[in-house]
């Protein structure tokens, strides 16, 4: 059987590796390159993988001189994984302040059950609020109280990504000293390029 071909979410974890391992700069056809030599991803692919993590804002771009280059700070990552979850935490604590809304809506008119026809209305209205009760229901259902697994993978994500910052930094003054060597541009000009201002410092 032939081996399974990478999902596109499989394509955009490795790509990313390919930044946060090595701490460098990258031309697209440098990463048509490495994609397939060191995560197996097809060249033809890599330029489509590439623009969605630009697009998700996890990939930086800029042209510098004649050239463009992409690069990833680790901890781009980390924040917005954080961001997600704390949306999730904060949609599910609405989710259940309007299940509890519902179920006090529905013992109410369970209390009146009138004998006229209005009764048949509530019954209707109630009948109305359950529907609303099951859907509301499946929906916090699904966030799992925030589903202890997926939390715990996230909660690892970030812990990656503040160790591969840490190894940015490190090779910073290093990267920073090769690239203007290869380019002959001012340092200073391609820490502007960059948005990295004069109070950057170490992670730690």
């Amino acid at each position: 059987q032939a081996p399974r071909g990478l999902s596109l979410e499989e394509k955009r974890t490795k790509l990313l590796e390919i930044f946060h391992e090595s701490a460098n700069f990258y031309q697209l056809k440098e990463l048509e390159k490495l994609g397939p030599k060191l995560k197996g991803i097809v060249s033809q692919t890599v330029k489509e993988v590439l623009q969605s993590l630009v697009d998700d804002g996890l990939v930086q771009g800029d042209k510098i001189g004649a050239s463009n280059f992409f690069w990833s700070f680790p901890s781009q990552r980390g924040t917005i994984v954080q961001n997600r979850l704390d949306n999730v935490k904060e949609t599910r604590t609405s989710l259940v302040a309007q299940l509890a809304e519902l179920k006090t809506a529905i013992e109410h008119e369970r209390t009146l059950r009138p004998l006229s026809d209005s009764r048949a209305a509530a019954l209707g209205q109630l009948t109305s609020l359950k529907k609303q009760l099951a859907v509301l229901q499946d929906e916090i259902d699904a966030y799992g109280a925030c589903d202890p697994v997926k939390v715990e993978e996230k909660k690892r994500s970030v812990t990656l990504a503040h160790e591969a910052a840490v190894r940015w930094t490190d090779n910073y003054s290093i990267l920073l000293s090769h690239f203007t060597r290869q380019t002959g541009m001012d340092a200073q000009d391609i820490r502007k390029y960059l948005e990295i201002g004069d109070d950057y410092e170490d992670i730690f």
